[in-house]
C-alpha cells in the first residue's frame, strides 16, 4: 500500500518506476483509474514523459475506448473495464502488477476488482502483485485484508497551501456568492482557478456569471463533456490567459490541471444512492468528507505554493466525516450480482471484500435479475444471463439487446451508457434522441453503437425511433407506468410509486411510458428519461410480469367490497371484470377488512371495538353494561375485537356495503349472543333500569363513571341510601330531575342531600312548579310522579 499526498507523483511516476524491476520482466502493469478523464489523463503525462505516443509503451483502455498497442507495457483502464478483462483471463496471463489508484473513493468496481484479484491470487495466481494506492488510506484494514502488506507512506513535493474560509453570508443565490469569491480570488492572487461544485447545473449558473471576463478563459470539466472539451480544460489555455475551471469531483484527484494555483471549493457533492425497497435510486446533494476536502485543497499545491478558499465556516471542518461512505453500500448492485455470478459465486460472503455488499441490496439486485430473466428462480445464470454478463452494460440495457439484437435497442443502450448530447433539448424523451442520433449521428455515439453492434453480430445500425418504448420495456418491465386520473404529468408506475415529469415535458400526456431514469425524491419520483409506449405493446412486452387474478377486497374509495377478475402489470390494473359467484368467505374476509381499516383511521377517538360499527348509543350502553357486570359475572363475554366479530358474523353474509353495515341493529346483535342466564345475570348485576319508590322505571347511563341513574326528583322521595348495582359493591350517582327534565343535582349521597341541599332546592322549585308536591321532609313523603291532587273544595 502507498499513501501520498496530491501531486508526489502516485499516479504517473510509480508504475514507470516499477517498470524494470525484475519480477516485472516480460509481463505488464495495469493501472486501475477511478474516471475515464483520469485514465486519459494519466496515460497521455506518463507517455509524454517518455517522450512517447500514447499507445506504444503506456496505452489506456475503458469502455467503448481503446489506445493499447502490441508493445503496451503500463495499461491504464478504467476500473468497471478491470472487472470485464478479469471475466476473459481470470488469471491475468501477462500481467505482474495491478494497482489500484485513488482506492480511497471506494467505488463499487474498486472494491468488486480488489476482491476478484484476491480470489483469483488465492486460487490461481499466488505470484499477482497488488498495489493500493491514494492519498489518504484507511490502512489497518485494509492492510489485513491485503496480508498485512506493508504500507509506504512518502510525503511527496507538495507546496504550501493557504486555506481561507467564506461561508455564504445568505442574501441571495449561492451562484452568486460563489462567483464572487471567483472575482476576488482572481483580483488577490495569480494563477488559474478551479472551482469545485456539486453538478452541471451550477457549473453553468456560475459560468454564465463570469464570461464577461475578458482576461481569463473559463472552462467546464464534468463527465459530461466529450473528451476534447475534457482536455481544453486540463491542458494551458490555447490563449494563454489565466483559466477558471469549473468542476465535479471529477477534478479531485488523478488530474494534474496546469496553471491552477487556487483552488474554491463549495464543499458540496452529488451522489446517487439506491434505495433496495423502491429499486430507485435519487440524487443527494450533500457535504464532502474531509478526506475529499484535503484531495481538492491538494490541486492548489501541486506545482507551487497555492490558495485554498473553503465556503464553509471553519468549525463546520470537524463536523464532516472523515471519508465518504464506500459505494456498496449505496449502489445499485445488480451489475456487481451479475458479475459475480459470471465469476461462479452465488454467495458473496465467500469472498473477501473490503466492505461486505449489504444484504438488502443484494436482495433487490437478484429480484432485478429474476425478472429480467438473468437468473432463474435457484439463483443462477440463465443462457441470457450469460450473454448478458458478457456485454459492457448495465444488466437491464444488456437484458434489452440480448432480447432484441437489433439497431433500435443497440442505439439506445450507447445512449443510456454514454454522454447525453440532447440533456437540454429533448425533455425526458428517449425517441426523440434516438430519431436525433439518427440524424445527427455525434461522433462518441457512433462509436459506441459501432462496437455494441459488433458484440451482438450486427452490422446496421440503423434504429427505428418508434420501437423505442417497446425496447425500453424489456429492460425496465418495474417501471412500466400508467398516467393517473387527475392530470398529465403524474404516473404510476407497476412498482407501485408515483412519478412526475417536468412542467412543459414533451412526454406529457401519454397514457403509458417506459422510465428509464428517475430520481426517488418526494413523494413522486421524478421522471428524467422516458419514451411512450402503447397499451397493446405493454401486454405484449411484459406477458411474463402479467397476473390475472380473481380479486375480492374492500375498496376504501368505493365504501364496499369488490369482486373482480383483475388483469393487472404489478401495482397497475390493466383492466377488470365483475366476478359473478366470489367465494362467500372471501366476501366476509374483505368486509371486515374495510372494518378494521375504517377503525384504524378512528382507532384513539373512540374507545370500543371496530368503530366502524353502528355503534349507537343502546348497542354503547349495552357493551358498557357487559364489562362492568363482568366484575362479579366473568363468565360474560369480554366484547372485544374478536367476540363482536364472532357475534356479527352470522349476520354479515352477504353484505358487501359500509351503508348495509351500518343498517345493522348492533344492540340486538349482542344481545343475541348472550345464552338466557347470561342475559339474567346481567339484568341482576348491571340492570338497565331501576324502580323507584314512585313505582317508574329509572335508567341508569352505564357510559359515565360512576353509572349514573336518572328520574325526577319527586320518584326518589323516601329513598335513603344511594341505589347500587354489582351486588351492592358499586354506588350510582343519582341525576335528579325537575317536573320539566332540567337537572337538578347530581349526587352520590342521596341521603345527605335531602339533609342539606334539597331545602335550597325546594325554596326555588315550589313557586315554579307549583302543582308538584315540594313536601319539607322528602324522607318520609309518598314518591310520586303525578301533580298534586286538586283541592275538591274550590
Amino acid at each position: 500500500m502507498l499513501e501520498a499526498p496530491p501531486g508526489a507523483g502516485k499516479t504517473t511516476l510509480v508504475p514507470l518506476a516499477l517498470l524494470q524491476e525484475p519480477w516485472l520482466s516480460g509481463k505488464k502493469i495495469l493501472m486501475l483509474e477511478p474516471r475515464r478523464v483520469a485514465t486519459r489523463a494519466a496515460a497521455w503525462r506518463m507517455a509524454e514523459l517518455l517522450g512517447e505516443e500514447v499507445g506504444e509503451t503506456v496505452g489506456y483502455a475503458m469502455r467503448f475506448e481503446r489506445k493499447l498497442g502490441r508493445s503496451s507495457r503500463i495499461e491504464v483502464l478504467t476500473e468497471g473495464l478491470f472487472t470485464r478483462r478479469l471475466q476473459h483471463d481470470p488469471e491475468l496471463k501477462d500481467v505482474g502488477l495491478v494497482i489500484f489508484d485513488e482506492f480511497h473513493e471506494r467505488s463499487l468496481d474498486a472494491d468488486l476488482g480488489l476482491t476478484l484479484c484476491l480470489d483469483a491470487r488465492n486460487s490461481l495466481r499466488p505470484d499477482l502483485r497488488l498495489l493500493v494506492m491514494s492519498a489518504t488510506l484507511e490502512g489497518r484494514e485494509l492492510a489485513g485484508l491485503l496480508g498485512d502488506a506493508p504500507l509506504v507512506r512518502s510525503l511527496g513535493r507538495s507546496f504550501p497551501v493557504v486555506t481561507h474560509y467564506r461561508p455564504d453570508p445568505g442574501g441571495g443565490p449561492p451562484s452568486a456568492h460563489w462567483a464572487g469569491i471567483v472575482r476576488e480570488a482572481l483580483a488577490s492572487h495569480q494563477g488559474s482557478v478551479l472551482v469545485f461544485l456539486p453538478g452541471v447545473a451550477e457549473i453553468r449558473r456560475v459560468a454564465g456569471m463570469l464570461q464577461a471576463a475578458p482576461e481569463v478563459d473559463v472552462f467546464e470539466l464534468h463527465g459530461g463533456l466529450d473528451r476534447d472539451r475534457q482536455l481544453q480544460a486540463i491542458v494551458p489555455s490555447a490563449s494563454g490567459k489565466r483559466k477558471i475551471v469549473l468542476a465535479t469531483n471529477i477534478a479531485e484527484t488523478s488530474l494534474t490541471i496546469e496553471d491552477v494555483a487556487i483552488v474554491i471549493d463549495g464543499g458540496l457533492e452529488r451522489r446517487v444512492r439506491y434505495s433496495p425497497r423502491t429499486g430507485m435510486s435519487r440524487l443527494v446533494t450533500g457535504p464532502i468528507s474531509r478526506a475529499s476536502a484535503d484531495q481538492r485543497r491538494g490541486r492548489a499545491g501541486r506545482t507551487g505554493p497555492g490558495i485554498c478558499y473553503r465556503l464553509w465556516p471553519e468549525p463546520e471542518d470537524r463536523a464532516r466525516v472523515l471519508h465518504r461512505p464506500p459505494e456498496i453500500m449505496e449502489a445499485d448492485l445488480a451489475p456487481l450480482v451479475l458479475e459475480l455470478a459470471a465469476w461462479g459465486v452465488k454467495d458473496p460472503n465467500t469472498l473477501s471484500w473490503p466492505t461486505a455488499p449489504p444484504e438488502g441490496a443484494l436482495a433487490a439486485a437478484r429480484s432485478t435479475l429474476r425478472q429480467l430473466g438473468l437468473f432463474d428462480q435457484a439463483g443462477d445464470l440463465t443462457p441470457a444471463g450469460r450473454g448478458a454478463a458478457a456485454l459492457p452494460l448495465h444488466p437491464r440495457l444488456a437484458a434489452m439487446v440480448r432480447a432484441r439484437p437489433e439497431p433500435t435497442s443497440i442505439v439506445i443502450a450507447a445512449l443510456l451508457s454514454g454522454r447525453d448530447p440532447w440533456r437540454n433539448s429533448h425533455g425526458s424523451d428517449v425517441a426523440g434522441r434516438v430519431e436525433a442520433f439518427a440524424r445527427e449521428r455525434p461522433r462518441d455515439l457512433v462509436a459506441i453503437v459501432r462496437q455494441l453492434a459488433r458484440a451482438v453480430g450486427l452490422g446496421d445500425t440503423e434504429p427505428n425511433h418508434a420501437l423505442t418504448g417497446e425496447m425500453l420495456a424489456l429492460a425496465f418491465p418495474d417501471r412500466l407506468a400508467r398516467r393517473r386520473d387527475k392530470g398529465e404529468r403524474r404516473y404510476r408506475l407497476a412498482n407501485g410509486r408515483g412519478a412526475e415529469l417536468d412542467q412543459g415535458d414533451p412526454m406529457s400526456g401519454h397514457e403509458w411510458l417506459v422510465i428509464a431514469e428517475l430520481d426517488d425524491s418526494g413523494a413522486d419520483a421524478r421522471i428524467r428519461l422516458a419514451a411512450a409506449i402503447e397499451g397493446d405493446n405493454v401486454e405484449r412486452s411484459c406477458a411474463a410480469q402479467i397476473d390475472t387474478m380473481e380479486v375480492v377486497a374492500w375498496d376504501d374509495r368505493k365504501d364496499r367490497v369488490v369482486a373482480v377478475t383483475r388483469t393487472a402489470l404489478g401495482a397497475i390494473t390493466l383492466r377488470e371484470t365483475r366476478l359473478a359467484e366470489p367465494d362467500s368467505s372471501a366476501l366476509e374476509a374483505a368486509l371486515l377488512d374495510g372494518l378494521r381499516m375504517r377503525g384504524t383511521a378512528l382507532a384513539g377517538s373512540v374507545d370500543w371495538p371496530l368503530p366502524a360499527l353502528p355503534w349507537t348509543i343502546e348497542a354503547r350502553q349495552l357493551r358498557a353494561r357487559i364489562l362492568l357486570a363482568r366484575q362479579v359475572a366473568p363468565e360474560l363475554p369480554a366484547l372485544d375485537e374478536e367476540s363482536v366479530l364472532e357475534a356479527m358474523r352470522p349476520y354479515l353474509a352477504g353484505l358487501r356495503t359500509m351503508e348495509e353495515v351500518q343498517a345493522l341493529d348492533l344492540e340486538s346483535i349482542m344481545a343475541a349472543s348472550l345464552s338466557y342466564e347470561m342475559r339474567r345475570r346481567l339484568d341482576i348485576v348491571a340492570p338497565a333500569t331501576l324502580a323507584t319508590p314512585a313505582g317508574t322505571l329509572a335508567p341508569v347511563d352505564y357510559l359515565q363513571d360512576p353509572p349514573i341513574v336518572s328520574g325526577k326528583l319527586q320518584a326518589f322521595f323516601g329513598w335513603r341510601a344511594t341505589p347500587a348495582i354489582l351486588e351492592g359493591r358499586m354506588p350510582l350517582a343519582v341525576r335528579l330531575l325537575s317536573p320539566a327534565g332540567r337537572l337538578l343535582q347530581v349526587t352520590a349521597d342521596l341521603e345527605g342531600f335531602w339533609r342539606s341541599t334539597y331545602a335550597e332546592v325546594r325554596k326555588d322549585m315550589r313557586g315554579r312548579y307549583p302543582k308538584h308536591p315540594w313536601p319539607e321532609d322528602p324522607l318520609t313523603s309518598e314518591a310520586t310522579v303525578r301533580v298534586k291532587r286538586r283541592d275538591r273544595s274550590t
